[in-house]
């Protein structure tokens, strides 16, 4: 899976850094965007291998990203991750129906989230 890329579409910097760093080690190309906008015109733009959203992104929130991402048919085999840390019952169903493929809680456990993210490329249809 190494050189893969992977999106990180994430309003916190802290927490960019911190996927960054966690993924980078394991050989992935980590793409970063701040907001909504920016994350689905990279989305379009670099075709990334995997998706990681934040839920509680300002302006323009994960589930209207992924709903953008998902209108886009090149896009189409992209999984999409929401990364969030609402935690309510309810919250992991609206994340896979507004076209996640799967649901990451915050805070992030960094032992786990590489076998995480092999996880979800592996399922990537060829």
């Amino acid at each position: 899976m190494a050189g893969q890329r992977i999106l990180y579409i994430e309003d916190n910097l802290e927490n960019r850094m911190l996927v960054r760093r966690v993924l980078q080690a394991e050989g992935y190309a980590i793409l970063e965007a701040a907001d909504g906008p920016s994350g689905v015109r990279s989305a379009v733009e670099n075709r990334p291998d995997l998706i990681l959203v934040d839920i509680n992104l300002p302006d323009l929130d994960g589930y209207e990203v992924t709903l953008r991402i998902r209108r886009n048919p090149d896009l189409a085999r992209v999984p999409i991750i929401a990364m969030t840390a609402n935690v309510m019952h309810g919250d992991r169903e609206r994340s896979l129906a507004a076209g996640c493929d799967g649901y990451l809680q915050k805070p992030i456990d960094i032992d786990l989230l590489p076998e995480q993210i092999a996880q979800f490329l592996s399922r990537i249809p060829s």
